[in-house]
């Protein structure tokens, strides 16, 4: 049978011979590039997707009686609390300070929300330097890779839109003074068409592919590299990295592998951990970890029935008081045995979206309303699966602000003053003095490169107590 007549064959067995349509019509290069990005596809594995998240419903949220509040460490109150974060710091630096860390920033997206041409790395966040997420990042690193004075590996997810466009920068920036950076490649998963589940085309000789969701982390760091050479998991095997902190790129405010969360990871003896916030509304877009039938479990905002999203406590506060903010711990040993067996992967939800694509006269359709399916993992996903774990309770205003749109929430505006007003609070630590509106934030910006300082207590030991601050300023 000729590669053609297979290929044929083969779509024709799971109904989606109408890849070929334009076949006739394409070049060689034409071909080849359709018949690779077919061959990719598990069609198997599609199958069941279509399935369970086209042609059904998907997984329901379970029943209310079943959900319950999670346990965690919360802020601390007492002296004893304070004391005892304090402790686990001591185990996190240890660890730091043995080679035992290393860090994972997930950076697939784009900046489309924010009107931005390029990763969304690169975008200019700091409220004085105008410095880059990415360059916010790679400061915190080397600053904690001096202090412990030991190198912190750092892997980065990119997607193959943006994969070249972050080489190229990082590049450009001489990755920012980082020892080691390893970039790695996000999978891709085929958009279906809603009503039918037929793959897209983006074009006569495309597939219409998308990322398949920050849950990929895993099976992408797990993947040979560039020419058969280790995964990132083997590299880190081999460097003696035994546990990951994972964050993405669009939060500015994350303490990157903080020492009291890494330590509270290792004394729990955990495989994952998560970094959540205390929910404000019922309807907050974030992640709710809670328990299910005992076990931990991430229902995701969308999918939280509105009474169970608003259930209280007598005294008012949410019951299902944890917001996940896609900052977690996990053991390298945990993702090995995740990607290892098949038994263990993660679920694919589904996303339904307005993709563009080739219709049957082979015009381009760019759908006002949403048309497709996407097929997404998330890496929460893994939390059922961990036979340890910890849930960890972090200040809003001090870890939380992401970038997600061009104004309003989640703007580069917000982002700006969340960002000043916690520097400025780092100032008055150190006894200086600086102006507050009514609302208690600053007029005006103030930044803190991390090499300068990458926390309070440092920040004192450089500053002399009484300076005036009553301008825009960056301390670097």
């Amino acid at each position: 049978m000729s590669p053609e007549a297979e290929l044929i064959g083969r779509l024709e067995r799971h109904g989606q011979g109408h890849l070929l349509r334009w076949w006739g019509e394409l070049d060689d290069a034409g071909r080849a590039r359709l018949a690779a990005e077919v061959a990719a596809i598990d069609l198997d594995q599609l199958d069941r997707l279509v399935a369970e998240l086209v042609q059904a419903d998907g997984t329901p949220a379970p029943p209310d009686d079943r959900v319950r509040p999670i346990d965690g460490v919360r802020l601390p109150q007492t002296d004893g609390e304070r004391v005892a974060i304090r402790r686990a710091a001591g185990v996190g630096a240890d660890a730091i300070a043995a080679g035992e860390v290393g860090v994972i920033l997930v950076a697939g997206g784009s900046g489309t929300r924010l009107g931005f041409e390029g990763p969304k790395g690169t975008f200019p966040i700091g409220p004085v330097s105008s410095a880059t997420l990415f360059q916010i990042h790679a400061e915190k690193i080397m600053a904690l890779s001096r202090r412990h004075r030991r190198t912190i590996p750092l892997s980065i997810m990119t997607s193959p839109e943006n994969h070249q466009a972050t080489v190229d920068f990082l590049q450009a920036n001489g990755r920012f003074g980082l020892d080691h950076v390893r970039l790695f490649v996000q999978g891709q998963m085929p958009a279906v068409d809603r009503a039918t589940g037929k793959v897209l085309l983006a074009s006569k000789d495309r597939v219409a592919l998308s990322p398949d969701g920050h849950g990929g982390t895993l099976v992408a760091l797990a993947a040979p590299g560039p020419g058969g050479t280790p995964s990132c998991l083997e590299e880190m095997r081999e460097m003696g990295v035994r546990t990951l902190f994972y964050f993405q790129v669009d939060n500015p405010m994350v303490q990157i592998a903080d020492p009291a969360f890494l330590g509270l990871h290792r004394e729990a003896a955990a495989e994952m951990s998560f970094k959540v916030i205390e929910r404000t509304s019922p309807g907050e877009k974030l992640g709710v970890v809670v328990r299910v039938d005992g076990r931990p479990q991430v229902i995701e905002y969308s999918d939280l029935p509105e009474q169970l999203a608003g259930r209280r406590e007598p005294e008012g506060r949410l019951e299902l008081w944890a917001g996940s903010i896609a900052v977690h711990i996990l053991e390298r040993t945990f993702i090995e045995r995740l990607t290892g067996d098949l038994d263990h992967r993660l679920p694919f939800h589904r996303a339904i979206k307005k993709v563009p694509y080739v219709d049957e006269s082979g015009k381009l359709v760019k759908p006002e309303e949403p048309n497709a399916v996407k097929f997404e993992q998330f890496i929460f996903d893994a939390l059922p699966m961990a036979e340890r774990w910890s849930v960890v309770e972090t200040d809003r205003a001090a870890e939380f602000e992401p970038l997600k749109n061009a104004v309003g929430p989640d703007s580069p505006a917000t982002v700006h003053q969340r960002m000043s007003d916690q520097f400025a609070s780092w100032l008055e630590q150190a006894g200086a003095r600086v102006p507050r509106r009514s609302d208690g934030s600053v007029p005006f910006g103030i930044e803190i490169s991390p090499l300068y300082a990458l926390d309070a207590a440092e920040l004192k030991a450089k500053i002399e107590p009484g300076l005036v601050v009553d301008r825009a300023v960056y301390f670097r």
